[in-house]
């Protein structure tokens, strides 16, 4: 059964920043995407490496190892070196809290 976690104040997610937690037993990065806050796995499908440090261009997040691209709103690999995408996750604010549905 999927729970909502908190995850940061919203104060502390303005748009253009990102945070990254372990959730469940599971690393997420939410972005705030010019206003719009999402939330995808922090593993490139390629070879398992953090995507964190990634730089963000145009809703996408590249991976720092090897330029694989996913979307952040759909988790689609973009281009190789990746192929499958990686996982993405509702994201709320609730009373002040960022949370995602994990």
């Amino acid at each position: 059964m999927a729970t909502w976690f908190d995850i940061a104040a919203a104060a502390d997610l303005p748009p253009g920043r990102r945070v990254q937690r372990d959730v469940a037993g599971v690393a997420i990065i939410a972005v705030n995407l010019d206003g719009e806050l999402l939330a995808v796995e922090d593993v490139c499908t390629h070879d398992g490496a953090p995507l964190d440090e990634g730089e963000i261009v145009g809703g996408e997040i590249i991976c720092p190892r090897h330029g694989a691209r996913f979307c952040l709103r759909t988790g689609q690999a973009m281009c190789p070196p990746a192929y499958e995408p990686i996982a993405t996750f509702p994201v709320r604010v609730e009373a002040g809290r960022v949370q995602v549905l994990v």
